[in-house]
């Protein structure tokens, strides 16, 4: 507890007094909002004011182990005649126009639906669940299964996130030494960058399983040997063997039950974490080869720490050191999502983000490629451009260091200038080794995943291609930027000499092969068509300086979509005007 005091995972009195004024403000503005929507089903004034709503939170605030700036996944539950198109039509805009209220974004399309917000700084997920009554009490408890009872899949898997944080508080022996024991391993995941359910990895619901059910094979152990086991029976477990707190259940409904025997895609999850509450779900479908390997490896890692720090050889602090996941490869794929408006960003990088866990699969089927590792997180950076040729730079990830210092003033009142929202995403490529006796270089094609993933994430329904742009591109780890190390740990940038044609510009079609595979340059997609794009019928290409450094090496060549093998150039989509 001392080592937690010091990593500070402990919120204060007085940032905890202020999520129960916002929790205050949230409940009273769900009943505003199901009284507005019932006035407009042409209930009466009475009868819309009883109409109620209510919320529930669910996840670590619920389970008591949020920290500093932890979020507060909070369940909106109305009544029947309350549709999720009210959630995100009239609900979400409410929530824009309240006060203290910032970073609105919508994702209705999501596999849960879901509003995300920040009220007074608190980060808020909201998620709906329409019952089938015509009211909502006050003193409602989610704990009927009956309740459950027409409804659908997307409205149970939102009231399951509250089902089952109750319900696993109830199946653990002890509440305090479960909720000691998860603050550690949350804190662990975080710092290795495995926390993170959209990306592949467990998230918040998952590691209070796992943990809970540690707590079960041994009830009357305190939380430092919890941690101890924890990290010894993770490393061992015989997967897809499934972690259960509870036999699962038949219920009263005709709703799907996890069960390998009966649904095939049960059986293709790796390694099912089964929620306690009616019905089974797996909490981590997402999990793939690659995750699950990092994963293994840090359960393998964090045992020999634990035991080192038992018999005195180490401290509990070497448990929460840092990823090292920018020093860990030396190639990487840059993902960049890119827009010119900060609120559709916010839908665009989203959207995007979850669907890397795609391209993570498809680049898993590659030869020679033994891993994919996502980074659990985007880096967000806002670049103002005075011409269309750097808006174009900005949006395949080519910021320099004039741009990136340029601030909002700097193009205040001057013709064609732009602002470029853009978050870029990274994975790690782990390569196999090179085999004794091969001669001559390797080569690595990632054409077919890349352009597979640019294909997929644009048909999106809400895909504009005047103002969104995704870029997949390749990159050495010295070339990396700063912004995704800690001060003072970026290790040195190798100086590489150009090769012949470096700087030259040429158009690429997308429908025959390039005429100089030494020299070439892509246009990527640009948040939003330049003056001189969109305007014409032929890309406008753009003359970039290429990277010193790519996957072309001594020992690798790679293959960029719709490029020559062997190109060493950015791995980027279509360009601008092209079907």
């Amino acid at each position: 507890m001392e080592e937690l005091r010091r990593q500070n995972v402990f919120e204060s009195e007085v940032d905890s007094r202020t999520r129960e004024i916002v929790l205050g403000r949230v409940a009273s503005l769900v009943k505003k909002f199901v009284r507005a929507v019932s006035l407009t089903r042409g209930l009466s004034e009475t009868a819309a004011s009883a109409a109620g709503g209510k919320i529930f939170t669910f996840g670590s605030y619920r389970l008591g182990v949020h920290g500093p700036g932890s979020d507060i996944d909070t369940l909106c539950v109305v009544p029947k005649h309350v549709s999720r198109e009210d959630f995100f039509d009239v609900f979400e805009p409410m929530l824009r126009e309240a006060e203290g209220v910032t970073e609105v974004s919508g994702v209705p399309e999501a596999y849960v639906p879901i509003i995300k917000t920040k009220i007074s700084g608190i980060p808020i997920d909201f998620l709906m669940a329409r019952l089938a009554l015509s009211s909502i009490p006050d003193d409602l408890s989610l704990a009927d299964d009956n309740l459950l009872r027409n409804l659908d899949e997307r409205c149970i898997r939102s009231l399951n996130g509250s089902r089952v944080t109750d319900e696993i508080l109830r199946l653990v022996p002890n509440v305090q030494v479960f909720r000691d024991s998860l603050r550690c391993i949350k804190l662990w995941a975080t710092r290795r960058a495995i926390y993170s359910n959209v990306n592949g990895f467990l998230g918040g619901v998952a590691w209070a399983m796992l943990v809970a059910r540690i707590c079960q094979l041994y009830p009357n152990a305190i939380a430092g040997a919890i941690v101890s086991r924890f990290f010894i029976i993770m490393y061992q477990w015989t997967w897809p063997q499934p972690v259960l707190l509870k036999q699962i259940e038949d219920g009263p409904l005709q709703v799907r039950v996890w069960n390998p025997k009966l649904y095939p895609g049960d059986r293709s999850h790796r390694m099912p974490i089964i929620t306690p509450a009616y019905p089974a779900m797996c909490a981590t479908h997402n999990v793939t080869a690659s995750t699950q390997m990092i994963m293994t490896e840090e359960f393998k890692k964090g045992a020999d720490i634990v035991d080192k720090v038992i018999v005195g050889k180490a401290n509990w602090s070497e448990l929460f050191e840092k990823h090292d996941f920018f020093h860990k490869y030396r190639y990487y794929l840059q993902v960049i999502a890119s827009s010119g408006n900060s609120d559709l960003h916010m839908k665009w990088s989203g959207t995007v983000e979850s669907r890397i866990r795609q391209l993570v699969m498809k680049l898993e089927y590659v030869d020679s490629l033994t891993l994919a590792h996502p980074f659990i997180k985007g880096f967000e950076q806002v670049a103002y451009c005075l011409s269309d040729e750097e808006v174009q730079l900005v949006a395949q990830g080519e910021i320099s260091d004039v741009i990136a210092n340029r601030k909002k003033e700097d193009i205040d009142g001057k013709e064609g200038t732009s602002s470029v929202y853009s978050t870029t995403f990274y994975i790690g490529l782990a390569i196999e080794p090179k085999q004794p006796g091969t001669v001559g270089p390797r080569r690595l094609d990632i054409s077919y995943p890349t352009t597979e993933f640019t294909k997929m994430v644009k048909q999106w329904e809400h895909f504009n291609d005047s103002k969104m742009g995704i870029v997949v591109r390749h990159i050495r780890r010295s070339g990396l930027p700063d912004d995704v190390f800690d001060a003072g740990q970026r290790p040195p940038k190798l100086v590489q000499k150009r090769g012949k044609g470096a700087g030259k510009s040429s158009d690429i079609s997308p429908h025959k092969p390039a005429k100089k595979p030494r020299s070439s340059t892509t246009t990527p997609e640009v948040p939003f068509k330049s003056t001189t794009a969109a305007n014409s019928s032929t890309p406008t290409p753009v003359s970039l300086v290429p990277m010193a450094e790519g996957y072309s090496s001594k020992d690798l060549n790679v293959k960029s979509p719709q490029l020559p093998f062997g190109e060493n150039v950015a791995v980027a989509t279509r360009p601008v005007g092209a079907s």
